[in-house]
């Protein structure tokens, strides 16, 4: 779920873990924004439309593997290929974290191993909603709405051809489950998760801790399923640099996806290979290279000579794909991202912002309008709450609290805080502490500098003084979470078509989960308690908006808008269906000679 920079940055689309509906690279990449076409079949589905099969807590056994792959791809105009030995070449601006699908949560990372390890579920491309794929090719849910049984695809094959079987979903669950292993996704397995049972080997059977709205798309899409003869014996503290982890040994790179690791040219490139055992059929690509790059401009100035396939396009780009259609299709809608800044709330770190008055003030001093108007060039929406637009629990017109622009309120909200400029040099002060610090960003994009640009300026008028520093992602990643010493950040995020938001604002989430702030509020926990509990979506709605409520009010973060993602693709790029969701599969897109 992290993203390197606001609207090109922090995401991670989950469909991409599961296996089934991984999209290319175009539908998640680090350093660009995903895209959809503008006719996409799934725009006329939502996460709202998508029934909840627990909602009645009935027996339900969903639909197969093959079943739900084939009404997927009828809703998708897929063209067969006109060659099997193309080669699909992508970018990423900045470099991979890990190629141990337990360790990353960077776009380009996420990406990578979604196409070499499938996860336990797949998705639906059209809704976002959990379905049979990834390593299952059917699940039952019991009447107690705790017992998930997930029945594996017989036909499912390591990429050594050795077979996977039940023993290595329990070992990529206690994997997960351990927090030594330090993944950003332990704090939800283990608070969704009360245990697992093999039942033979091509059966394991999950109980979750109480009724879970969210068990399937929380624990079924981000546990990628690893090969446990490979692991098992290396102490997960050292996993992150495993030589299977920093791509030095090939041979311990071993999943189920459509692709294979080939190599890893740190800073440069990293390329895959056809997994030819991949069922039910192998990718029609015969490679695919990602390329680095340091910056967006050497990025998008390499997709407009030929060198890429496709690229994410920032605001003031657009007119220069438009003006060229004989050889490039743009993309836009909009999606479940966000931009935001998170405060340290860790008093042992700084004592600057444990008022919400202050936090309050930091929004109140923005113009986001003017951001969203002239900056992303209309190319986004205010954002007022931490719910997207797409969410079905988007509800603007319910917060307590709207933060227009007024400059003149944050003043007086930084003064009832005890924020005044004692000293007269232009920024507020308090015992002795000035409002002055560094404010940490991604580096690599011209409109995150412009937008950092104008977020300086708009904050010393009302006396905060911010020094930014551009970090390349990797190195903001550890300075907000393995050693959080920050004190302000900017990122972009995504939720996952649940919408439910605990893993930033858990207690239980500070480092473990998305949680870099320390935040904690046992009221919000409670209420998820709640949430999660509630199988109906629509009787979920009233409890998200409280939720959402809370949050905004209390900001822990400062939502500044919701993405509309752009993106350009060359024509020689086909079945990319990039979309909120994903689209039909990695494995069907191909690319013709034009």
């Amino acid at each position: 779920m992290r993203r390197r920079s606001p609207w090109l940055g922090r995401l991670l689309a989950v469909l991409l873990l599961s296996g089934l509906m991984s999209g290319p690279l175009v539908a998640a990449q680090d350093g660009t924004p995903m895209a959809s076409p503008v006719a996409s079949p799934a725009e006329s589905a939502s996460p709202a439309a998508a029934a909840t099969p627990t909602a009645s807590c009935e027996p339900f056994t969903s639909e197969t593997s093959s079943q739900v792959r084939d009404e997927v791809n009828a809703a998708y105009p897929l063209e067969q290929p006109a060659t099997t030995d193309s080669s699909y070449v992508t970018s990423a601006t900045g470099d991979l974290q890990s190629i141990n699908p337990f360790i990353v949560e960077s776009d380009p990372s996420i990406t990578v191993v979604s196409y070499i390890f499938d996860a336990l579920v797949g998705g639906d491309p059209r809704t976002g909603q959990p379905t049979a794929g990834g390593v299952t090719d059917f699940y039952e849910i019991g009447a107690d709405c705790v017992t998930y049984t997930f029945h594996l695809k017989k036909d499912k094959v390591w990429s050594d051809g050795s077979d996977l079987t039940a023993d290595d979903v329990a070992f990529s669950f206690e994997s997960m489950a351990d927090e030594s292993l330090a993944s950003p996704y332990t704090g939800t397995f283990n608070d969704e998760v009360k245990d697992w049972t093999v039942i033979d080997p091509d059966t394991i059977q999950m109980t979750s801790n109480g009724v879970r709205a969210d068990f399937l798309t929380s624990v079924g899409f981000s546990t990628s399923i690893i090969k446990k003869s490979l692991w098992e014996n290396v102490p997960r503290t050292d996993w992150a640099t495993d030589p299977g982890s920093t791509g030095q040994d090939p041979s311990r790179v071993v999943g189920t996806g459509p692709f294979k690791f080939d190599s890893w040219a740190q800073g440069q490139e990293i390329k895959l290979t056809r997994n030819d055992l991949f069922t039910p059929q192998p990718a029609y690509l015969k490679d695919i290279t990602i390329r680095i790059f340091a910056d967006h401009e050497a990025e998008f100035n390499a997709f407009l000579t030929g060198d890429l396939d496709d690229v994410g396009v920032e605001s003031q780009q657009v007119t220069t794909i438009q003006d060229q259609p004989d050889q490039f299709k743009l993309i836009e809608y909009p999606d479940r991202t966000f931009t935001y800044y998170e405060f340290n709330l860790n008093p042992d770190t700084t004592v600057r912002f444990q008022d919400a008055r202050v936090r309050e003030a930091f929004m109140f001093a923005l113009d986001r309008d003017s951001i969203v108007n002239d900056i992303l060039l209309g190319h986004g929406v205010v954002a007022n709450g931490p719910q997207p637009v797409i969410s079905y629990a988007y509800a603007p017109d319910e917060m307590n609290t709207t933060y227009t622009y007024d400059p003149d309120k944050a003043k007086q909200l930084l003064a009832d805080a005890g924020w005044t400029d004692t000293n007269g040099d232009g920024t507020v002060d308090k015992d002795g502490v000035e409002m002055a610090f560094d404010f940490l960003y991604p580096s690599g994009s011209a409109e995150s500098d412009t937008l950092v640009a104008y977020m300086q300026d708009a904050w010393k008028a009302v006396g905060i003084a911010i020094t930014p520093k551009a970090l390349e992602f990797s190195a903001l990643i550890e300075a907000t979470t393995t050693t959080p010493t920050f004190e302000m950040a900017l990122y972009g995020f995504s939720w996952d078509s649940t919408f439910f938001q605990d893993s930033m604002f858990g207690c239980e989430q500070y480092q473990v989960g998305f949680n870099d702030m320390k935040y904690c509020n046992p009221e919000l926990d409670a209420l998820f308690d709640q949430i999660s509990a509630t199988v109906d979506q629509q009787a979920r709605i009233p409890l998200m908006i409280q939720y959402s409520n809370i949050v905004n009010d209390e900001q822990p973060i400062g939502v500044i808008d919701f993405s509309t993602t752009i993106r350009a693709e060359n024509l020689r790029l086909h079945n990319s269906f990039p979309g909120p969701w994903g689209g039909p599969g990695i494995e069907y897109v191909w690319v013709s000679d034009q």
